[in-house]
């Protein structure tokens, strides 16, 4: 065999197993929010149908962020700053975006909590992450979520000193966008979305809050 024979032959080889660790790279995006999803690991909150248990006695302050990709010409803040909840019982709060363009523009979002090491004792049961909203020129909107933090949170001995948890949401214009921040490989995995119903009865109960 030749030596250019030779080097070729290496070089297929060495572009094929580039092009090999580039797929199991963007597989692995995936393959990591799963098993975030099951473990809490990397600060994912915990994704399932296990409904909240009810208030434990003890409580947690759970603060709310916002942030908005330079690509996306929107404002993007929580309703609130922060809640004061009981352990076990689910909570709901609202986000709200607006377009500051004068055209109609796409935007998703991801979301993660920190510290990393309550993700999972988080419990996500809908939000609007992963679910493309398209807002008018200068059309405003908002956006629930709900969630419980399970007791056991206090009887680990990792977490049992966590007295504030931060929920992050970040708004891009694509999940390419967010791919290339790092982000998508870190975000938590879709739950979808509040029911009309469940909606209603969350804007009731919040505004009975404030009556």
């Amino acid at each position: 065999m030749t030596r250019a024979r030779r080097n070729a032959i290496i070089g297929w080889a060495v572009a094929a197993a580039a092009v090999g660790m580039v797929g199991m790279s963007f597989a692995a995006i995936p393959l990591y929010r799963l098993f975030c999803a099951a473990t809490g690991y990397g600060g994912t909150p915990n994704i399932g149908l296990a409904a909240a248990p009810g208030s434990s006695g003890q409580s947690i302050r759970v603060r709310f962020n916002a942030d908005t990709n330079p690509g996306l010409p929107w404002t993007f803040a929580p309703d609130q700053r922060e809640v004061s909840l009981d352990l076990g019982d689910e909570q709901v709060a609202f986000y709200h975006a607006a377009n500051q363009s004068s055209h109609p523009v796409t935007g998703m979002a991801l979301y993660n909590v920190t510290p990393e090491k309550v993700g999972k004792y988080f419990h996500k049961t809908a939000c609007f992450c992963f679910n493309q909203q398209t807002l008018s020129p200068n059309q405003s909107m908002e956006f629930p979520v709900s969630f419980w933090v399970d007791p056991a949170i206090r009887t680990d001995p990792n977490t049992a000193d966590v007295k504030v948890i931060t929920l992050s949401y970040t708004f891009f214009r694509s999940l390419d966008d967010a791919a290339k921040t790092g982000a998508l490989a870190k975000a938590g995995p879709h739950v979808g979305p509040m029911s009309a119903a469940e909606l209603s009865a969350a804007e009731r109960n919040e505004k009975s809050k404030t009556n």
